[in-house]
């Protein structure tokens, strides 16, 4: 029997998006977002949802662009440090050590240790209470060579990406895979 815990933001898997963005300086900045997802296959867009607050929404909408990066098991630190602090207060990419790298796509850095990387153009937004949904186009995916497959395409175990669980609040790497998509299902009998 299934017992109600009321309306919550528990879904799962949510992912654990590193956005990255440039202020009106030009000083680049990155925050973790896990309200978020592919949202259009043509063309290519990912959503993501951020506070109303959020610097990161300021200069996403100062310079209509941002990146999705995929960080690996080995820098959730550097993840879960990026959605403590705010940018407003912090260089999150000199206190984390890592490197920023300007798009030659899209007016926003991305960040070059983590292995996958969405080059996205602003295209849509909507205000839906506390949060405000940004959709980009995705202009560019760059994977690093050493996580992808033979043919050039990303390998999920190769970038080792992780989850972030909302009801526990931690985070989980991802599990074993357990059958091919849209094959698996042809063993049911009709």
């Amino acid at each position: 029997m299934k017992k109600s815990i009321g309306a919550k933001t528990i879904v799962y898997p949510t992912p654990v998006f590193i956005v990255g963005t440039y202020d009106k300086d030009g000083k680049p900045d990155v925050m973790a977002a896990a309200w978020g997802g592919i949202a259009c296959s043509q063309p290519p867009c990912v959503s993501i949802s951020l506070q109303k607050q959020r610097y990161t929404l300021e200069n996403i909408y100062e310079r209509e662009a941002f990146t999705i990066n995929i960080p690996s098991e080995d820098h959730v630190k550097e993840a879960d440090y990026f959605g403590i602090v705010s940018g407003r207060d912090a260089d999150k990419f000199s206190d984390s050590g890592l490197t920023p790298v300007k798009s030659e796509i899209v007016d926003a850095p991305y960040v070059q240790e983590f292995p996958l990387i969405l080059e996205c153009k602003l295209v849509h937004k909507v205000d839906l209470g506390m949060h405000i949904q940004i959709t980009g186009e995705i202009m560019d995916v760059k994977v690093e060579e050493n996580a992808a497959d033979t043919n050039g395409i990303p390998d999920i175990n190769k970038i080792k990406p992780f989850l972030f669980d909302p009801a526990g609040m931690s985070y989980y790497g991802v599990g074993k895979n357990i059958g091919r998509a849209f094959n698996i299902g042809n063993k049911i009998k009709k």
